[in-house]
């Protein structure tokens, strides 16, 4: 079998996104053609420079969905080799498990995740099973994966371990890396975990399981709380990340990719101390900059568009549109957007202006107003917001009237 780059990276103390986008952002009723799944892998590769396949695992789909599907899989694993490790994702059944390992096979760093019950609950209704019976099948598993092809690393996701014993999905992690289980995920598949409790199951597990094994995260956001449980993994030495470009996902979605990477990339000093260690989090730390234009990239494709308040990539960020936040922007924001993203500053007309704001605006569509002209056309902004009901004026709009505020004070 070759070197698991994936293992390495989160054994160093490196940090691995497990990007689920292409595939369980379909369940937030999305899908992604096969050139948008090549193009997006390869440049969220791009991102880590040579290091994409020790960052990045892009879950390329689930293979037994349809021929289309299996087709797209493959086409990532053939065409994103090198620029991150492809993953196709697969239930606990060994067809499911041969057809995974024959669509990402040949390609380099090739992986699959298998999905097994870790509840008592989950377990009886996915395999009719006890929580022990289910996980202890994925031994069997495993071994159905190294007969098809042993080049291809085998990662197994705990689905629903948020309401599972801690002790049992402990000694089932130990003994699946033992047999050769590359990662563990340990999913909070119905998403109502808080923190304080992914906090703890994190941490007993890992006692548990020992220091070989492996741990990663699928944090589902249904309480709002994805990120934050993230975070508690993060803390207690978990580095393998499930996150989805915009969040995409089942339901309410896992933590946003763009979220997850700008948290743990802008400030390397709060990094460290959100990590609880001074290694480097990174082999190549990411290109923040294509943060913006990939997750746009994903909006349009998707059709899910990006909102004002969406937190690094929304349309809001960067943006002014009251006086005390013109004057000193950096003291309302916890990083420099510019320099951090690229994402230029933009000053918007609103109803909250005041004549700083008004002055700005006008001056970028290309007028010099005298104080009287800028209370004037102050005035006139509030009342256009509030007889429109649009709280931005555009600027077509404010430089039409400055066209004829100049006329008329001439």
């Amino acid at each position: 079998m070759e070197r698991d780059l994936i293992r390495e990276s989160a054994q160093a103390g490196r940090v691995v996104l497990w990007e689920e986008s292409a595939r369980d952002g379909a369940q937030a009723k999305t899908v992604m053609s096969e050139d948008f799944r090549v193009q997006l892998a390869l440049a969220q590769g791009r991102m880590f420079g040579a290091d994409g396949p020790r960052h990045v695992v892009f879950a390329a789909g689930f293979p037994a969905v349809c021929a289309e599907e299996f087709e797209a899989v493959r086409r990532v694993a053939v065409e994103a080799e090198g620029a991150v490790s492809v993953a196709a994702v697969c239930r606990g059944r060994s067809a499911d498990v041969r057809q995974a390992v024959l669509s990402v096979r040949g390609s380099a760093h090739a992986r699959i995740m298998v999905v097994v019950p870790a509840s008592e609950p989950m377990a009886r209704v996915m395999t009719r099973q006890s929580a022990s019976e289910a996980l202890g099948s994925a031994l069997s598993l495993l071994e159905v994966a190294r007969d098809a092809d042993d080049a291809v690393a085998v990662d197994l996701c705990f689905a629903d371990a948020s309401r599972a014993d801690h002790d049992l999905m402990a000694a089932r992690a130990g003994e699946l890396t033992a047999a050769g289980a590359g990662t563990i995920l340990l999913a909070d598949t119905v998403g109502a975990q808080l923190p304080s409790e992914a906090r703890e199951m994190y941490t007993r597990v890992a006692a548990g399981a020992g220091p070989d094994t492996v741990l990663g995260t699928h944090q589902h956001n249904d309480l709002g709380l994805g990120l934050a449980n993230t975070v508690e993994a993060l803390r207690t030495g978990a580095r393998v990340v499930s996150a989805s470009w915009l969040g995409l996902a089942e339901r309410s979605g896992l933590p946003a990719t763009e979220q997850l990477l700008l948290l743990l990339a802008h400030d390397p000093a709060r990094a460290a101390v959100l990590l609880g260690t001074d290694a480097p989090a990174w082999w190549t730390a990411p290109d923040l900059t294509a943060l913006p234009r990939l997750a746009g990239a994903v909006a349009e494709h998707t059709e899910h568009p990006l909102t004002v308040t969406m937190p690094v990539v929304g349309t809001g960020v960067g943006t002014i549109s009251t006086g005390t936040p013109f004057v000193d922007p950096q003291l309302f924001q916890p990083y420099d957007p510019q320099r951090v993203l690229g994402t230029a500053p933009r000053v918007l007309l609103t109803h909250l202006a005041n004549t700083r704001v008004v002055h700005a605006v006008a001056e970028r569509l290309g007028h010099r107003l005298d104080e009287a002209q800028a209370r004037t056309a102050t005035t006139w902004a509030k009342a256009t917001v509030y007889r429109t009901g649009r709280a931005v004026v555009e600027d077509e709009a404010f430089a039409a009237y400055l066209d004829g505020l100049r006329e008329t004070t001439k």
